[in-house]
């Protein structure tokens, strides 16, 4: 089958190339990225080469584009991973969030309208679902649980959810929905809380937890989050909605201090800030659908996958520093990426 991976240059879709042109050689992928800010070559450099891979640098939201792409490519299948997806940038620019997350989403549609397709994949995430209260660890997140979002990034997922099953309900387009919880593991852009914690600990700067640090997250490795779209494009039920969890809720300060001990740091290294605007308190998904349905379990548990995303960001320093140095934006004009060719 042929696919087309938007937004692949990311952590979360780059992974999900990683894995999926080396399991499925016979399969064909297409990656669009934009390339910009958390986009990164460097992440696709490993399969760049492969004959089941190409890269195309364009935004979602070029009409134009993608319907030239379709045109060339036929593709069977879409993944939809472009997306703005800061919260602390949604609030400064909601803008731009608004018009990658839904109007790119909307593009894309209307191109598997116009060229068909077996399935589009729409990659969202469980916060549209808002949050649940400290204090009921019985409550967890389900497909059916309303939406209640708390922030411009978490508003213009759940819009753009919206929009996919419309369009599956309107037009008849064949479409699944995915919500994961939080994700973590390698090429993951350093201002997400692990991989930025785990470079400020190994720096041994100040680590910034946000107000009490009590804030809980389930927290999925990518690797599982990337399986578990890839059983859901191939066996899910048209129309459907399922949730990606990975049964290790913690908070975010036992999260730092599971680094901090990891690296032999001293938790006086912790150091509290000013609570972020909006600020969810818990996130916690029920998986069942997924694991019922479709048979899909998680591999890693938070002990496991910490340490394998720890060991990743000390063995991948120049992949980080080039990052954080604005290397990697050198790198790709040399290679005119930047630039569209």
């Amino acid at each position: 089958m042929n696919f087309l991976i938007t937004g692949g240059a990311g952590f979360i879709g780059g992974n999900f190339l990683h894995i999926m042109t080396r399991k499925h050689p016979e399969d064909r992928y297409v990656c669009l990225d934009a390339l910009t800010y958390a986009g990164n070559l460097e992440t696709l450099q490993p399969i760049m080469d492969l004959p089941n891979f190409r890269f195309i640098k364009g935004d979602i939201r070029d009409r134009e584009l993608v319907e030239r792409l379709f045109e060339e490519e036929r593709f069977d299948i879409v993944i939809n991973f472009a997306a703005e997806s800061h919260v602390d940038r949604s609030i400064e620019n909601p803008q731009v969030f608004l018009e990658t997350n839904i109007v790119g989403t909307s593009v894309l549609m209307d191109a598997c309208r116009k060229y068909g397709i077996k399935r589009f994949h729409q990659v969202s995430t469980d916060e549209v679902y808002g949050d649940l209260p400290l204090d009921r660890p019985d409550l967890l997140f389900r497909e059916d649980t309303p939406l209640h979002t708390s922030s411009p990034y978490s508003s213009s997922k759940a819009a753009a959810d919206l929009l996919v099953l419309a369009y599956h309900r309107t037009y008849g387009l064949p479409c699944t929905i995915s919500r994961c919880s939080n994700n973590y593991g390698p090429y993951q852009f350093p201002e997400k809380l692990i991989p930025l914690m785990i470079q400020k600990a190994t720096r041994d700067e100040k680590l910034p937890v946000y107000g009490d640090g009590k804030n809980v997250r389930d927290w999925l490795h990518v690797a599982d989050h990337c399986e578990a779209i890839d059983l859901i494009v191939r066996k899910g039920r048209d129309g459907e909605i399922y949730n990606v969890g990975g049964h290790n809720e913690r908070s975010n300060l036992e999260v730092v201090k599971t680094i901090l001990k990891a690296l032999s740091k001293d938790e006086s290294l912790i150091g509290y800030v000013k609570d972020r605007l909006g600020h969810d308190r818990r996130y916690a998904i029920d998986p069942h659908k997924l694991e019922t349905e479709l048979g899909w379990k998680p591999q890693y548990n938070f002990d496991t996958g910490i340490a394998q995303t720890i060991r990743w960001n000390q063995e991948n320093q120049s992949w980080l520093r080039n990052v954080e140095s604005g290397e990697y934006l050198r790198w790709m004009r040399r290679y005119n990426y930047l630039h569209g060719k």
